[in-house]
This record gives structure tokens, C-alpha cells and sequence, in this order.
């Protein structure tokens, strides 16, 4: 089963749906006991950064998250929900994020800062990965495959090594990232079509 953590704040019947079309068996929970009796679980997110966080302490889920991630069970965070996984964001100040990532959230820079006034701010809409890694997550997916992105923040891991594809939008930002059983995605493999559906399955498909 597939725990889709509920904080009020994210498109969750559209993850759900999305791993109900693969047939999966999906449920949007934030009963700590879900969470790990899971075999995989998904932390989608939309909205502000701080915002979210205070959703996860007032539902009591940063804890239920932790040990999900020291479980060793498959764990992946979907736009915001790659964000919070990160030590700390700059969005609208300094906020503490969940520290399973070491990095900041920061902001893309504004066009007339890179030169180019067509990256506006928010990044929206259809963007490449380049892969910077092999992995199981994007078994099948080729180098180059398109995804659909919204966002204005980006998570800047410390270590490059974390970084699973990169994509440009005026910057080279991590686009997605994987260090053991924790994945995560900026974009939004629910609204990706073909290539977000296979991404999901490939996660489905992983084990502890």
C-alpha cells in the first residue's frame, strides 16, 4: 500500500489518481500507523514552503516521516514535498525544513538578472531532465524526457552527488534527487503524462 501523506497542502487526489490508473493500491492518510504499515510513501506538496512545515508539525507527521525514511522504505517527495526534505528554505525568510537532504531551497534568479527575459518567474510548464545518474526510478525514462514543472524555488543540494537529473530554466537546478531510499522530484510526475506514469510505476516496482 502506498501512503500519500495528507497536510492540506498539495494536488493529492491527483497523485492518488495517478497510481490508481497503475493500479496500485494508493491512500491519502495522515494516520501515523498508515504511514508505516506502508510499503511506500509519497509527500506531494503545493503552496509556501513555511506554510507547509507548520502543516506537518500541527498534524504531528514530522516524526511518522522520519521514521518512514529510517525504515528504509521507498520514499518520494513530489514539488514541494522535495523542498521540505531539504535542511532549510529561503523563501520568505530562513525556515527549517525536514533535514533529510543537506542544502537550501532558494529562489530562481529574476530575468533581468540572468539576461534572459523569457525564464519568467514561476518556472511553468513542460521542461527537459538530463540525467546526471543511473537509477531505478528512471528506468525506462530517456535522457531528455520532458516533465511538467511549477514552481519559483529549487532545492541547491550541498552535495552534487544527491543530484539525480538536472534541468535548465536560465540556471542549471537539480531537478530531482535520490540518496538511498529517499527520491524526489521537483516536477510533477502526476501531470507529466506517459513518462510521469512511468516514473511512478518504476517506484511502485522498488522494495525496502
Amino acid at each position: 500500500m502506498i501512503a500519500i501523506i495528507d497536510y492540506d497542502m498539495g494536488n493529492l487526489r491527483s497523485v492518488e489518481k495517478a497510481f490508481e490508473r497503475l493500479g496500485s493500491d494508493a491512500q491519502i492518510t495522515r494516520d501515523a500507523g498508515v504511514i508505516a504499515d506502508a510499503s511506500h510513501v509519497v509527500l506531494p506538496g503545493v503552496g509556501a514552503f513555511k506554510d507547509c512545515m507548520g502543516h506537518l508539525e500541527e498534524y504531528g507527521l514530522v516524526e511518522p516521516i522520519k521514521r518512514a525514511v529510517e525504515s528504509g522504505k521507498p520514499f518520494l517527495g513530489i514539488c514541494l514535498g522535495l523542498q521540505l526534505l531539504f535542511d532549510e528554505s529561503l523563501e520568505d525568510g530562513v525556515h527549517k525544513g525536514l533535514g533529510l537532504v543537506k542544502g537550501q531551497v532558494v529562489r530562481f534568479p529574476a530575468p533581468h538578472h540572468t539576461g534572459h527575459s523569457e525564464f519568467k518567474v514561476p518556472h511553468m510548464g513542460w521542461n527537459s531532465i538530463k540525467k546526471e545518474k543511473d537509477s531505478l526510478l528512471l528506468k525506462g525514462i530517456p535522457d531528455g524526457e520532458y516533465f511538467y514543472f511549477v514552481h519559483s524555488y529549487y532545492g541547491a543540494p550541498t552535495d552534487m552527488g544527491v543530484t539525480l537529473t538536472t534541468s535548465d530554466y536560465g540556471v542549471n537546478f537539480t531537478s530531482s534527487v535520490e540518496t538511498g531510499n529517499v527520491m524526489a522530484c521537483q516536477f510533477h510526475p502526476e501531470k507529466s503524462q506517459r513518462a510521469g506514469l512511468k516514473l511512478l510505476k518504476n517506484f511502485t516496482a522498488l522494495r525496502s
